[in-house]
């Protein structure tokens, strides 16, 4: 990309940077590991190894965890430019050539004053979403400690409107981001999508049906007409300066996607931004949704029932063989080794593409390394979600599609979004100190879905998801 397009790489190729992020991160706790990372020549299909490589090493020793965060953001920061500029040199010295004011939409509705979880075409509440809470934990796709946040939170309905904090919406009409449920429940949002015509007028209708107040970013064209939206790539050093000016407790979520190479861009834009605030306004808190398509740490409960539906039935087992004879060995593996304390959850999928995984790597490393600054920060794992960037790619939806038959349950938007908005409420207003490693910070609260507990490793159930629900989609 171009240096007047904004934020950019430092060369043509993507390829490049990613090996070199990844490498950096691991050189000090994983000398092997970082000349691995450097010398992959197949980095479309190679990076889903390194990228374990860089939860594994940091497992068991937190000082590990810690400096493979800080260097991969290091790296990261010293790579990626703003025009000519490094970013925070950017976010610095060209702010001001860039000048957004505000426009401020009030919404019509009253503030809901109870919990509510759309689910299945019903609308959940007391003790029917207590009982699906538990139903969920049971059926091993949510974590206990997520289960019991959002129990934590329907006891305290007025936590919903987070008085006195604003949260930033990075990306705020995505499907997956809080701004419809934080609306809906009364909040203060500043929330911040593209300078489109579409994107804005679902931004102005979600605010205007709510019962918060919504600042957008906006330039003024006339004496009676704004300019609504911000391009985050492109006018990074504006946005830091219009939120600079906010009043109140800043929340900054990012709920940014961008297809291919874009999607680091704009991580990397978030990034920027998150580090600026939390140098400048202190007490600023930061938020982001891991995706379960990735790498974690597991604790033992999530991998004691994956072992159970792994031993499950004497049907399954004989055709798991037949399956693995006939594969082999490539299909229906075991998700953990027996008695693992942590396991490792690979869930990486190659369809998502190494830009999508750095792009999400990039927002753990954040919430390590904010979280061991001292600042208040809520990731938590969401569940795999019909958004439309997924159903769009076939491969991905005939998954989906099957998923169910390998115990994991893919769930709506509105479900999701809600559920997580709820987390997010959680963390903000009971918060908890950092825990000894950081992999049982991320995985505490998880909503994974299922794909923690499922008996077989998710790539080598993931072809097999897809011919089955292949079907499906037909019907």
């Amino acid at each position: 990309m171009g240096a007047t397009e904004g934020v950019s790489f430092p060369t043509d190729s993507t390829t490049a940077t990613a090996r070199t992020i990844v490498a950096d991160a691991l050189r000090k706790a994983d000398p092997v590991g970082a000349r691995g990372a450097e010398h992959e020549t197949a980095w479309r299909r190679g990076y889903l190894l390194h990228l374990r490589r860089a939860v594994e090493a940091g497992v068991g020793d937190a000082a590990a965890a810690h400096t493979i965060a800080a260097d991969g953001l290091r790296s990261a920061h010293r790579q990626m430019r703003f025009a000519d500029l490094a970013l925070p040199e950017a976010i610095e010295t060209a702010r001001r050539q860039q000048v957004l004011s505000t426009t401020t939409v009030r919404g019509t509705a009253e503030p809901e004053t109870e919990l509510s979880l759309p689910y299945r075409g019903e609308r959940l509440r007391g003790s029917a979403l207590t009982r699906q809470l538990e139903d969920w934990v049971g059926r091993g796709v949510v974590t206990r400690s997520c289960a019991d946040a959002v129990e934590r939170v329907q006891q305290n309905p007025e936590w919903l409107r987070l008085e006195g904090d604003v949260v930033t919406v990075l990306g705020a009409g995505a499907e997956m981001g809080p701004f419809q449920a934080l609306s809906r429940w009364g909040a203060t949002i500043a929330a911040l999508d593209l300078p489109r015509d579409d994107v804005q007028t679902r931004v102005r209708e979600i605010a205007s049906a709510g019962a918060g107040v919504t600042h957008l970013p906006s330039r003024i064209v006339t004496d009676a007409q704004a300019d609504d939206g911000a391009d985050l790539v492109a006018e990074l050093p504006a946005v830091a300066d219009w939120l600079d000016h906010l009043e109140g407790r800043l929340v900054l979520g990012n709920y940014c996607y961008a297809d291919g190479a874009k999607h680091v861009l704009v991580s990397m834009a978030a990034d920027a931004l998150a580090q600026h605030l939390t140098r400048h306004r202190p007490d600023t808190a930061l938020s982001f949704l891991a995706t379960p398509t990735d790498v974690f740490a597991v604790p033992g409960d999530e991998v004691a029932m994956a072992e159970e539906a792994y031993g499950r039935g004497r049907l399954a087992r004989a055709t798991r063989s037949l399956v693995r004879a006939v594969s082999g060995g490539r299909l229906l593996q075991r998700n953990y080794p027996p008695g693992a304390d942590p396991g490792i959850c690979d869930a990486l999928v190659p369809q998502q593409g190494p830009n999508y995984a750095l792009a999400k790597r990039l927002q753990r490393w954040r919430a390590t390394t904010a979280r061991h600054e001292g600042s208040l920060v809520s990731l938590n794992v969401a569940p795999a979600t019909r958004t439309r960037s997924v159903v769009k790619n076939k491969a991905l939806a005939a998954a989906y599609a099957g998923a169910h038959r390998f115990g994991v349950e893919v769930f709506d938007p509105a479900t999701s979004n809600t559920l997580m908005a709820a987390l997010l409420v959680h963390d903000l207003r009971a918060g908890r100190p950092p825990a000894d490693e950081p992999w049982q910070d991320e995985a505490h609260g998880a909503a994974h879905g299922g794909l923690w507990t499922a008996a077989y490793h998710p790539r080598s159930a993931l072809g097999l998801a897809a011919v089955l629900g292949v079907g499906s989609l037909l019907t």
